[in-house]
């Protein structure tokens, strides 16, 4: 739906991107309605936490239901280098990303293969041409830092929108560190080896919980790598409206990995009935591909995490499964 003389909300988000032909501006005038009191809110719990000079290394229940509830943005940079550990790794190798920066001779199929994939990161992003030289180096330093992995498609979106956030080269190389080599590793090296291991797991994660849709996309033919895989390797950037992506971060960095499988499986449960309704592989693609990335339900990111977190998921479940995983050869 277009921006009309109706709408107060412009056809460019509040960071940069903009928005889709179908994006449903009365649906989200509705939202936004109840959403900016939330924010208002949460920002002035968050003010009076801050003077507390909490220890952000430390996430007390307190801290972890704020942070579920979403960190607001003029803090979010810093808090979380603080709650992932970022920070205190950065103070450890003060100079390394700048040291990294200044190696004489750059690996040139690295270094290629990041320019190559610059136009093709947030090209619907009205300021993101003004950042991508940082991107660049960003991703430059981090692929000559960690050589196992180098560089990796599905990095730049990660690191793009994390220099969206942050606006600081330093921080988001040192978040993305920590994404990459805390969070999900070896996602993004050679073999992808935890990124499969994890896909299985998911599977099986589904079938344990919505029997129905499993079966359903089964007997579509439709694999869960061709269905998930992005959202996994980015981590859901590039993948759901941003505002969704930082609230899920948000969690991320405080909890660690298990939130992306909780926000996976929320993206099939909330939409369990349009997934049963499609009647063939190429409706089925499209859902997944299109439609449940974008529409209402993933829209409202306060609704949407609140769905995460009503499901029942243990690490020790997830640990379980991934040693399943590897037995069975994925």
């Amino acid at each position: 739906m277009e921006a009309t003389a109706s709408s107060k909300f412009s056809d460019v988000d509040e960071y940069g991107f903009k928005r889709g032909d179908k994006f449903d501006y009365k649906f989200y005038g509705k939202f936004m309605d109840g959403y900016l009191k939330i924010l208002t809110r949460r920002r002035i719990k968050w003010e009076n936490l801050l003077q507390q000079n909490p220890d952000f290394r430390l996430i007390s229940p307190k801290l972890k239901r704020y942070i579920r509830k979403g960190i607001p943005g003029p803090y979010r940079a810093d808090v979380w280098m603080k709650i992932s550990g970022a920070d205190e790794a950065k103070q450890r190798n003060p100079n390394l990303y700048h040291s990294l920066l200044n190696i004489e001779h750059f690996n040139k199929e690295i270094c290629d293969s990041i320019s190559i994939d610059l136009p093709r990161t947030f090209p619907d992003n009205i300021h993101f041409d003004a950042k991508k030289e940082r991107l660049f180096n960003i991703l430059c330093a981090y692929a000559h830092h960690n050589r196992d992995v180098g560089y990796c498609q599905g990095l730049n979106y990660i690191a793009g929108l994390l220099l969206i956030v942050t606006d600081d080269e330093e921080k988001s190389f040192w978040l993305l560190k920590h994404i990459v080599e805390n969070i999900v590793p070896q996602y993004h090296s050679h073999n992808m080896a935890n990124l499969l291991r994890d896909l299985a797991v998911f599977r099986e994660l589904v079938i344990r919980r919505v029997p129905a849709v499993n079966r359903h996309v089964e007997d579509m033919n439709l694999p869960y790598a061709v269905i998930a895989s992005k959202w996994f390797i980015c981590i859901f950037a590039e993948v759901l409206p941003v505002e969704t992506v930082l609230r899920i971060w948000d969690c991320v960095f405080a909890e660690g990995y298990k939130i992306v499988f909780r926000a996976a499986l929320a993206m099939f449960i909330t939409h369990k009935n349009d997934i049963l309704r499609c009647d063939d592989i190429a409706a089925l693609a499209t859902m997944f591909r299109d439609h449940m990335i974008q529409d209402n339900i993933v829209t409202d990111c306060h609704s949407f995490v609140e769905a995460m977190f009503s499901l029942r998921l243990k690490r020790n479940e997830v640990e379980s499964l991934r040693k399943i995983a590897v037995l069975n050869g994925n």
